[in-house]
């Protein structure tokens, strides 16, 4: 195996990263949270070189204090892929110790309605991700049980509503396939809230490390309805998805 002494896809100082990060999958939307919600965000551009393709493509990442503490939040790009290089190198390089994820899914519960909240207490998945990086051949991961239960208390005291199950992390994105056939196959036993394609990943790459990891994801779309947020109320959605992020990870 080859580890470098430098990271190879995050191209920031030793000391620029606080040990406190979310991570959204957009870096557009790192970039409104360091300008919305960070006090004197400083700015560092992650560059990775996509191969094959003559361009550059830019994954941002903000420093900045929330309530007096140093936080950082990076995007982690799309897929689990994606998510396993960039929490791999924050977790390795850079000595971070807790990752949030703030992402979007859809709801595939009837109960989880548009744009409530959902907090991962497990990820399934049916990719060989976790088999390839070390022989894990289950098809679960968990977040941090310390890390869950300061999000489920600081819901509570934000007054917000906050579903609490399992998940399922999907190598292809549900609305383009008939992903009632995946669910169909996901053991009975699961409480499946939300699909997404990023948490699988990150709960196993945590765990690798010893780390701290959860996911909280905003239910943006639902196959039980017809419900198209506009513009303003996906904002204001995910806004209180941060506002959960930031308060809970600062504890």
């Amino acid at each position: 195996m080859f580890i470098g002494d430098e990271p190879i896809h995050i191209n920031a100082e030793k000391g620029s990263i606080a040990p406190l990060v979310l991570m959204p999958g957009d870096p557009l939307r790192a970039k409104y949270i360091a300008e919305h919600f960070l006090d004197n965000a400083i700015h560092d551009e992650f560059v990775i070189e996509e191969k094959n393709v003559a361009n550059l493509r830019n994954m941002l990442g903000y420093t900045g204090f929330y309530k007096g503490i140093r936080v950082t939040v990076m995007a982690s790009g799309m897929g689990m892929p994606s998510m396993g290089i960039y929490a791999w190198e924050l977790f390795h390089y850079f000595d971070v110790e807790k990752i949030i994820r703030i992402g979007t899914c859809g709801a595939v519960k009837p109960t989880v309605r548009v744009p409530e909240l959902i907090l991962a207490q497990s990820a399934y998945s049916e990719s060989n991700f976790a088999y390839t990086f070390d022989n894990y051949d289950k098809h679960i991961t968990y977040p941090s049980n310390t890390l869950n239960n300061t999000i489920m208390e600081t819901a509570e005291e934000l007054n917000y509503k906050l579903h609490v199950g399992d998940i399922t992390t999907m190598d292809v994105f549900g609305p383009y396939i008939d992903y009632d056939r995946v669910l169909n196959r996901i053991p009975k036993e699961l409480d499946i809230m939300g699909e997404e394609m990023e948490a699988f990943a990150l709960f196993h790459i945590a765990n690798h490390f010893q780390r701290e990891a959860s996911c909280i994801l905003t239910a943006v779309d639902s196959k039980f309805s017809k419900t198209v947020l506009s513009g303003e109320e996906r904002q204001n959605s995910l806004n209180e998805m941060i506002t959960l992020a930031l308060e809970s990870i600062i504890k």
